[in-house]
């Protein structure tokens, strides 16, 4: 099958500038209800790439994300929710973006065109066969993102990728492919839309899924969650207690006591 660049291809919108807010808003809408319908369609790969990560992981390797603008950006925002919510180690899930930090937070020209910057970004951290690499790229034609799986596969290193267009040069280099396809943007090229929610959601499903399957949930509970504020310390109580069937303030002393929902179930638990 060809390569049909469908994030490119013209909305079947026309004239928003004519239209009322009202609108526009039902517009994106219609075409945000084409996002879940396509992630559902690649749920498949999705458990393969998982299956994988959870292995690499649990053999003591790395999941790394890498790309370029806003797929760069998800990528990043994605590993750096693991720590606070799962208390994973901030090395296990690693974002790495085209022109480094600055980028996160605005455009770095040319830097998603660097055929060889991925590479090199990836060495930084001492990447190895141990670990994996996930390109993200809605057009699945970025350079940075493709020779960075390039080098990562001649490593013997395990890819994946999570693209918005079938039979992409990215596919090509992934052994675990996920192609989720929404079809053109309400905006025509603009990836941030359909094409970025859908990777978010597939993020989601990635990095919640292999954390639950390392054991960091219990139940439906987030046991080893940082508490960094006093919403997330409310939160901890309130799991111990129902952990525990004991009350708020025999829950609250044993947070105290061990800074840790897991720590505090645990030697409870151990000592009845």
């Amino acid at each position: 099958m060809a390569f049909t660049k469908t994030t490119e291809q013209d909305s079947l919108h026309n004239k928003l500038e004519e239209k009322s807010v009202p609108e526009l808003l039902q517009g994106m809408h219609q075409e945000d209800q084409k996002v879940l319908t396509a992630v559902e369609l690649v749920l498949p790969q999705t458990e393969a790439l998982i299956t994988k990560v959870v292995l690499q992981l649990q053999d003591g390797g790395r999941l790394f994300y890498i790309g370029a603008g806003t797929s760069g950006r998800l990528g990043i925002l994605d590993a750096s929710e693991c720590p606070p919510t799962f208390g994973s180690d901030p090395e296990q899930v690693v974002g790495v973006i085209a022109g480094g930090k600055t980028a996160i937070y605005k455009a770095v020209e040319n830097a998603e065109d660097n055929t060889n910057q991925g590479w090199l970004d990836l060495q930084a951290h001492g990447i190895s066969s141990k670990d994996i690499v996930i390109g993200i790229a809605a057009s699945g034609t970025t350079p940075y993102v493709i020779e960075a799986l390039r080098k990562a596969r001649e490593h013997k290193i395990p890819t994946g990728c999570i693209s918005c267009n079938r039979n992409s040069p990215l596919a090509k280099v992934s052994d675990f492919p996920i192609e989720v396809v929404v079809g053109p943007e309400f905006v025509t090229g603009s990836s941030r839309m359909k094409a970025g929610t859908a990777q978010k959601l597939i993020l989601n499903m990635i990095s919640t899924a292999t954390m639950i399957q390392l054991g960091h949930i219990r139940g439906n509970k987030m046991v080893d969650m940082q508490m960094t504020n006093a919403k997330l310390k409310k939160r901890a109580v309130a799991i111990i207690q129902e952990q525990l069937s004991i009350g708020q303030e025999a829950a609250s002393t044993l947070l105290s006591k061990h800074k840790s929902i897991r720590k505090a179930i645990d030697h409870h638990t151990a000592n009845e």
